[in-house]
C-alpha cells in the first residue's frame, strides 16, 4: 500500500513527501523533473514521467499496480499566469489533459482518493475583504481556468465512479521546511527577489498602481511546510470530511512591497524595487479566509510571513546561488 505524489520532486511535493516519509508511509514518486530533482525525496521510487505525454496513462496504471497505490496527491502542473495568457493552449494540454490522465488511470486500477493541488487563481478578482471557498469563480487568466476545471472533473469523477477528493486552493506559497528543500525555480516573488540580488541587480514591482494601501498588490502569504501540513490533513479525512474545496491560506495579506521589504531585513541586503509595468492577469488583492479548513480538518497555518522569509533567505543560502 503506497500513496503516489505526481510532482513529489518538486517544491511544495517534496515537503509533502517527507512528512510522508516521517510518518511511515510508502510513497512514490511521478515527476518530469522539469522543476524538481531527485535527491528531494530521498528513497522514495521515482517514475520519470510528464504526465501530459502520450502514453502516459499505461505508465501511470502500471506504477499504481506495481506499487498497490491507495491514494493520489497531485501537484504536476505549469502554474505562471503570465504564460498562461501567452500560452493557453499549451495550459490547458497540459493541467487539463495531465489530470485527465491520471484520472484514467485511477479509474482503471481502483484508486479513489485524490488530491489536488488547486489555487486561489480560480476566484479570478473577487470584491471582497476575505475569500471564502463560497465566493463566486471567475477566473480571469488560462491558469486559473485549468484549476478550475480540474475540479470540475474530480467532481464529475466522484458522480461518475465514486472517486473521494479533495481540492485545495493554495494562496502564494514561500518559505522552506528543511534548508535543503528551498524552492528550486524562479518563478514566486521571494526567490525572484533573491535571484535578482544574487545578480547584483534590483527587485521588480510589477505595477503600483493597484487600489491597495501601497499601490502593490496583496497576497496571503503561505509557508510551504503549513501547506505540506494541510494535504496530510487532507488525506487524512478525505472520506469523512462534509466539504470538497478548501482554501489553505492564514487570512492575512501583504504587499508586494511589504514582502520585499522583508527580504531585505532578513537578507540584511538593499532591496529597494524597480517599478515596471502590470503583468497581465494579476489581480490586486487575494487573501483567503481559512475558517473551513479550520473547522473540518483542524488545520490552522502556524508561520507568518517573518518565518516565511527568513526560512526561505535560509534555504537560498544553502544552496548554490549563495550570495555573499
Amino acid at each position: 500500500m503506497s500513496i503516489l505524489v505526481i510532482g513529489g520532486a518538486g517544491y511544495i511535493g517534496a515537503h509533502v513527501v517527507r512528512l510522508l516519509q516521517e510518518r511511515g508511509e510508502d510513497v512514490v514518486v511521478v515527476d518530469d523533473l522539469s522543476t524538481g530533482t531527485p535527491d528531494r525525496i530521498g528513497d522514495s521510487p521515482l517514475i520519470e514521467l510528464d504526465v501530459a505525454s502520450e502514453g502516459s496513462e499505461e505508465v501511470l496504471t502500471r506504477t499504481m499496480t506495481e506499487h498497490a497505490v491507495t491514494a493520489v496527491i497531485h501537484f504536476a502542473a505549469r502554474k505562471q499566469v503570465g504564460e498562461s495568457v501567452e500560452k493557453p493552449e499549451w495550459y490547458y494540454l497540459q493541467n487539463v489533459g495531465g489530470m485527465a490522465k491520471v484520472l484514467t488511470a485511477m479509474r482503471q486500477t481502483g484508486v479513489t482518493q485524490f488530491i489536488f493541488s488547486s489555487s486561489a487563481a480560480v476566484y479570478g478578482m473577487p470584491d471582497a475583504e476575505l475569500i471564502s471557498e463560497d465566493t463566486r469563480c471567475e477566473p480571469i487568466n488560462p491558469y486559473g481556468q485549468t484549476k478550475l476545471i480540474g475540479e470540475w472533473m474530480l467532481a464529475n469523477a466522484e458522480r461518475a465512479w465514486g472517486l473521494n477528493w479533495t481540492a485545495l486552493r493554495y494562496f502564494n506559497v514561500a518559505g522552506s521546511g528543511w534548508a535543503d528543500l528551498g524552492d528550486p525555480a524562479i518563478l514566486n516573488l521571494i526567490p525572484m527577489v533573491f535571484d535578482r540580488l544574487a545578480r547584483g541587480d534590483r527587485p521588480k514591482v510589477f505595477g503600483d498602481d493597484y487600489p491597495t494601501p501601497d499601490g502593490t498588490c496583496i497576497r496571503d502569504y503561505i509557508h510551504v511546510l503549513d501547506l505540506a501540513k494541510a494535504h496530510l490533513a487532507a488525506l487524512d479525512h478525505i472520506t469523512d470530511q462534509r466539504d470538497h474545496v478548501f482554501n489553505v491560506g492564514t487570512g492575512t495579506g501583504y504587499s508586494v512591497r511589504e514582502v520585499i521589504d522583508a527580504v531585505g531585513q532578513a537578507s540584511g541586503l538593499d532591496a529597494t524595487p524597480d517599478v515596471v509595468e502590470r503583468r497581465a492577469g494579476d489581480p490586486p488583492k487575494l487573501v483567503a479566509s481559512p475558517a473551513r479548513i479550520t473547522d473540518e480538518l483542524g488545520w490552522t497555518a502556524e508561520n507568518g510571513l517573518t518565518q516565511i522569509v527568513t526560512s526561505a533567505w535560509d534555504a537560498w543560502q544553502a544552496g548554490p546561488r549563495r550570495i555573499g
